[in-house]
């Protein structure tokens, strides 16, 4: 069974930086695409960013790009986010998810199949 479980969020100041991870478990993730998304109270879930199986390839959400990085770790099977420079506008549930199709958009969370249970990152202005 396939389980990703994030950590690394908290509370931090406008400015600050955190660092999100996520482990996977259950299977081999070396051939997936993995990718970041985030989903604030009364809001959809949106896409942050998303990184390509060998980790070569990145694509970041316009609000974040420059400030976040997306990186992975192919032999713990992990994906982390580096978040600098937040901003409270980035307050909200952070999930990572698993692509298992190489079809559609990468930043429609649609194509994604499985998903951990999120860490929340709250920013204070």
């Amino acid at each position: 069974q396939v389980q990703l479980v994030e950590s690394g969020g908290g509370l931090v100041q406008a400015g600050g930086s955190l660092r999100l991870s996520c482990a996977a478990s259950g299977g081999t993730f070396g051939s997936n695409p993995m990718g970041w998304f985030r989903q604030a109270p009364g809001k959809e879930r949106e896409f942050v960013a998303t990184i390509s199986q060998s980790g070569g390839r990145s694509v970041y959400a316009d609000s974040v790009k420059g400030r976040f990085i997306i990186s992975r770790d192919n032999t713990k099977n992990t994906v982390s986010l580096q978040m600098n420079s937040l901003k409270s506008e980035d307050t909200a549930l952070y999930y990572c998810a698993v692509r298992t199709t190489w079809t559609g958009s990468p930043s429609n969370p649609g194509n994604y199949d499985y998903w951990g249970q999120g860490t929340q990152v709250t920013v204070s202005s």
